[in-house]
């Protein structure tokens, strides 16, 4: 989400993001945990108390139980301070599903690491698995995700308006005489 300033466009890739995470959910599985790393984070890259509000009010209202539990990995001091305020928007449940997580803190790694399979956690997070961005390939799963999200709500189906989407309704008559 930080590749953009736009608030909504961050809550809108955010949304999206979700979503397509839980198109991919195993069977059964409701739930997820959530890795979410502050490195580089700095008063320049900041995350504003609005755009935090604005998710918080997103994952609350519209994914309540969605969130197993949430890693805030390598968090800087600044967002200490941020943190005290963003967490009076959070439902006390939800709140004590967020975990800080320290790579100097033996302990909050080692919890961290309990939650993950450590074979697929990058070694940047304490893991074996060596990890590499493939923009192309991101983009294909994406791709994928849209297809399988479009089969889930029907849009995969010609519409009979023969545009896709909503139908339009036609105008209609008029069944009173007019009153002249």
């Amino acid at each position: 989400m930080q590749n953009t300033t736009s608030l909504d466009n961050n809550i809108k890739h955010l949304v999206y993001l979700i979503e397509n995470a839980i198109l991919n959910l195993q069977d059964g599985q409701e739930q997820m945990a959530w890795l979410i790393d502050f490195t580089g984070l700095s008063l320049s890259t900041n995350v504003s108390i609005k755009s935090a509000k604005d998710t918080v009010n997103i994952l609350q209202n519209h994914y309540p139980e969605r969130l197993g539990i949430a890693f805030l990995y390598s968090p800087p001091r600044i967002f200490e301070a941020f943190w005290k305020v963003v967490k009076y928007f959070l439902d006390p449940k939800t709140f004590q599903k967020v975990k800080f997580v320290y790579p100097k803190n033996k302990e909050s790694v080692e919890l961290m690491r309990s939650y993950f399979d450590v074979d697929n956690l990058p070694t940047e997070f304490g893991g074996k698995a060596t990890l590499e961005y493939d923009h192309v390939e991101f983009s294909r799963q994406m791709a994928l995700d849209d297809i399988k999200s479009a089969k889930l709500w029907g849009f995969d189906k010609k519409q009979s308006n023969g545009f896709g989407g909503a139908e339009v309704a036609p105008e209609p008559e008029c069944l009173a005489p007019s009153a002249s």
